[in-house]
């Protein structure tokens, strides 16, 4: 009988945790499927990876690499040719990361740090695959696409970007178990929610100052009523906000409704406990809102390469899965005026959330496994 060799793979992405979490949720599951299995991230020396990839017990390896900078100015120019150095000395170290670990295969994630290790696997004849999670792909991901053994996307719609010779797999993003198995009975239970409509909103960890000033007034014109309940998380950036509220004689002490902090820690109870929801359209926070099936407000950020979140709120969008605000009009007038609206059209709100729940990918894990396993045999 033959005995099946260890697998060894090497996970490659970083930058931002939409690049990092899918690789993590894999590595999570291919542990689970093969005990066995040899597993190395590689990231950027001193980024954001190198912190989370350690708390979750995986091995890391560190390339010295960054980003090429888009502005037209002394500054942009000096880091560009930084950058440039960097391109050549990360591509001998993915090298020599590549012989001494020996993989079987290269996943990458995204973000410029995938780059390096992606191309160099690829040139010493390890196969190479690659996830992107948004509707609209990375540059890292449509310059090696052609390179890849599959490329897998989290939405169908992102297919129409790559030439037709490039394999592709929708696969989904993956998520956190907990995101698809906590009921909005059990997450309202937790949290001593009664049976007024819940809304969720937060605009990343850091804070989004224009979500965080339009929330301001959506929470002041519900303190007026108390009609609904409010949770908000106004970032590390909006230490302001509490006193604001409170120049808007809102005292969050005498309305028990309002739960605002600055960091949401349970968000998959915080998520499944919601009726509407109003963030960003990172791709990872969308999949986790097909997951549970909520009607959105999505306010894309501008603020971000190729204006991919446009694209990925699109994608609901299209699908009459949600309601998009895009951050020029935003305001605490528009706002309300949307939430509103939709509370006041359950019709709508049920229609958001059954087309949203629609779009899930449940076993994206699965299907980037069974990829991961077929490529290595």
């Amino acid at each position: 009988m033959k005995v099946a060799s260890t697998m060894r793979i090497i996970f490659a992405g970083g930058g931002t945790a939409g690049h990092i979490n899918p690789a993590l949720a894999v590595a999570e599951y291919v542990k689970e499927a093969r005990p066995d299995a040899q597993m190395l991230y590689v990231g950027a020396v001193g980024g954001m990876e190198e912190r989370l990839v350690k708390q979750a017990g995986l091995d890391f390896s560190g390339i010295k690499i960054s980003g090429f900078s888009r502005k037209l100015n002394l500054a942009g120019l000096k880091k560009n040719i930084i950058t440039l150095k960097r391109v050549v000395t990360a591509s001998l170290e993915s090298k020599k990361i590549i012989e001494q670990f020996r993989p079987d295969i290269c996943v990458g994630t995204g973000g410029y740090v995938s780059g390096p290790i992606l191309r160099k696997a690829a040139q010493m004849g390890v196969p190479i695959i690659i996830h992107e999670q948004n509707a609209f792909p990375g540059i890292t991901t449509k310059m090696l696409a052609h390179k890849a053994e599959c490329v897998m996307l989290a939405v169908g719609e992102a297919r129409k970007f790559f030439d037709k010779r490039c394999k592709i797999a929708v696969t989904g993003n993956p998520i956190r178990k907990e995101i698809a198995q906590m009921t909005q009975q059990e997450a309202r239970a937790k949290l001593k929610l009664d049976n007024r409509p819940v809304v969720l909103s937060f605009g990343g960890s850091l804070g989004a100052r224009k979500i965080n000033e339009a929330v301001v007034d959506l929470i002041a014109d519900t303190a007026r009523t108390d009609k609904l309940q409010h949770i908000h998380a106004f970032g590390q950036y909006g230490q302001w906000f509490l006193p604001e509220l409170e120049k808007k004689g809102v005292k969050i002490s005498a309305h028990p409704n309002l739960d605002i902090r600055e960091y949401i820690s349970n968000m998959p109870t915080c998520l499944a406990a919601a009726d509407l929801v109003i963030c960003r359209a990172g791709a990872i926070t969308l999949s986790e809102i097909q997951a549970q099936g909520k009607a959105s407000i999505l306010i894309p950020s501008p603020n971000v390469a190729e204006n991919h979140q446009y694209h990925n709120a699109m994608a609901l969008v299209n699908n009459h899965a949600a309601s998009i605000l895009e951050e020029r009009d935003l305001t605490g007038e528009m706002l309300i005026k949307k939430v509103n609206e939709l509370l006041a059209h359950p019709e709508t709100m049920r229609e958001f959330q059954q087309n949203a729940k629609k779009m899930a990918i449940y076993d994206a894990n699965q299907r980037i496994y069974s990829i991961i396993e077929k490529i290595v045999g």
